[in-house]
């Protein structure tokens, strides 16, 4: 009687054992890396109000981008794109229209800016994903000269601080609708070497072969002297007389699957 018991005891001791192997090789099957691919992806800024001309990205070769009103000569400006408002410069804040000219299609037409991994244990609803994308600060292009060279130097300082960051810890909120994912990434962003938790709304699709991910977040203005060590000086008149309200900052990016 003994016995059969013993023998009852190990098999049900073996089949959890198996049960608990298989679910940990299913587990590890089911992560997955996906790596940025930097020529099908961008990066972009764009300040509210805008003033139609304060927004930039890494990818200024992108058809469906105009660059604002006082660029700098050379540009070829796609005719079918309309200016972004018919206020000019007056003070309007836009926190609608983010990004203004956002990409309508995927083309290999980019400067590679933008580098990083996404590992997703889950791939449905992105239980567990965490990740790491880079943006090379001295890539961010508004169509003036001048300003983009003041902007690389006095205010992002990319000579210093190569890489603007963000490291997703998790993605919550989570909604499915068809093949879209859309939720809010957790992590934490990090601009001229200062780290702050961060909030970034993210949407997801498969698309070329790959995952397009379109992730946006926003930055108070008024944080970026205190918090972000950005000079005042630098920042000028838009932060002095609070003009400037809130800095949109974000990727479109295709994601691959590792090999």
């Amino acid at each position: 009687m003994r016995s059969r018991r013993l023998r009852s005891t190990l098999r049900r001791a073996g089949v959890g054992a198996l049960s608990c192997l298989l679910t940990g090789v299913a587990n590890a099957q089911a992560q997955t890396r996906w790596l940025v691919d930097p020529k099908l992806s961008l990066a972009w800024w764009q300040v509210s109000p805008h003033l139609n001309h304060l927004w930039a990205t890494s990818c200024p070769e992108e058809p469906s981008w105009r660059p604002g009103e006082g660029r700098s000569g050379g540009w070829t400006i796609n005719p079918e794109l309309k200016t972004a408002s018919r206020t000019g410069y007056q003070n309007v804040p836009d926190t609608i229209h983010v990004p203004l000219y956002p990409r309508t299609r995927i083309e290999t037409v980019c400067t590679e800016a933008v580098h990083g991994q996404v590992s997703l244990p889950d791939t449905v609803q992105w239980r567990g994903a965490t990740g790491k994308v880079a943006v090379s600060a001295d890539m961010l292009i508004s169509g003036h000269d001048q300003r983009d060279a003041y902007a690389r130097g006095a205010v992002l300082q990319a000579n210093r601080f190569r890489t603007i960051n963000f490291t997703l810890d998790s993605v919550v909120n989570v909604t499915r609708q068809a093949d879209t994912l859309r939720g809010t990434g957790l992590g934490v962003f990090t601009l001229r070497d200062v780290s702050r938790p961060m909030a970034a709304e993210l949407v997801a699709w498969p698309e070329a072969g790959g995952l397009r991910v379109f992730s946006k977040l926003r930055i108070p203005v008024r944080q970026l002297v205190p918090v972000y060590g950005v000079s005042s000086f630098a920042l000028g008149l838009g932060v002095g007389s609070r003009i400037w309200r809130d800095l949109f900052a974000g990727v479109d990016m295709l994601l691959r699957r590792e090999n």
